[in-house]
């Protein structure tokens, strides 16, 4: 983690949907609050959307990406976008490269593909995290936790709330994410070897029938067994509709394991007060910390 002790540059970058007119206007203020930590903005020339969502065409948004992790001057890339288009990209992307700069990719929904995929082909961690936080309701509490998790080498930016429904405590490298997102690599050779990991899941959208749905995949896919715990974050569009089951209960009912540890954070996934999950990361896992090991 040597790039929490540094200033510098900070990439900002969309490989998914392009921006509307609120995200960009976030993200102008994004950009600055980041000045006022030392760190200097430097901004792809793809954010905003056109007349359609793209922002620019997959071969543009990856080249902007790679020349983000061949910059020696850029020390973090943030990635403020989300939606459907960030897997386009991945076969345009030079993972040799990627390996050897060991950049920290920082993304959240959509871009749990690249986080993903990162990992899978080059080793590096990266941050499940929407930087665009910053400038959003609870954007001086989450600027707080940002500089001191990422310049000062503190925790707060992760979730310290988790409440295990099976086990007490876990260990390993955390992988997933945004669940319909992390699927849209199943059957690719972006696709995370998930034995001995931690599982985290998220969603935006989605009621009981598209989440048990996606729970059912995974299981017929082996996950559940493979895994060593699972970890849940917020499921806004299932928890918003108190529909029944819940979460926990459909999850229950994948899993089918008492033996496998889970816990739930709500301070996890879309919500403007959500934290930072560490993707590729060994961590350790308890009732009141997330703690990375190395």
């Amino acid at each position: 983690m040597e790039y929490r002790k540094k200033k510098g540059q900070a990439a900002i970058v969309c490989c998914s949907d392009g921006l509307g007119e609120e995200a960009c206007r976030q993200t102008s203020l994004l950009c600055r609050k980041l000045m006022g930590m030392g760190l200097e903005p430097v901004v792809s020339p793809f954010l905003a959307r056109g007349e359609t969502i793209f922002s620019g065409t997959a071969a543009q948004r990856a080249r902007i990406l790679m020349d983000c992790y061949r910059d020696p001057g850029i020390r973090m890339i943030l990635d403020v976008s989300g939606g459907n288009l960030a897997n386009q990209i991945l076969e345009y992307l030079d993972f040799e490269v990627i390996r050897a700069c060991r950049k920290p990719f920082w993304g959240y929904s959509d871009l749990t593909v690249m986080l993903n995929a990162v990992w899978s082909k080059t080793g590096n961690c990266g941050f499940l995290y929407q930087a665009r936080n910053l400038a959003r309701e609870q954007g001086e509490d989450q600027e707080l936790r940002f500089s001191d998790t990422v310049l000062n080498g503190g925790n707060s930016l992760f979730p310290d709330d988790w409440e295990f429904f099976q086990g007490s405590r876990m260990e390993g490298i955390i992988l997933g994410g945004n669940i319909r997102c992390f699927l849209k690599l199943a059957g690719t050779d972006y696709f995370p070897d998930l034995t001995g990991k931690l599982l985290f899941l998220e969603s935006l959208g989605g009621g009981v029938g598209v989440t048990a749905s996606l729970l059912a995949q995974l299981r017929q896919m082996g996950v559940f067994s493979r895994i060593r715990g699972l970890l849940l974050g917020t499921f806004t569009e299932l928890e918003a509709s108190k529909a029944c089951p819940n979460i926990r209960q459909l999850v229950a009912d994948a899993v089918q394991d008492l033996r496998l540890p889970v816990a739930f954070t709500r301070l996890a996934g879309h919500g403007p007060d959500s934290r930072a999950i560490p993707i590729g990361a060994e961590c350790s896992i308890t009732a009141g910390a997330t703690h990375i090991l190395r």
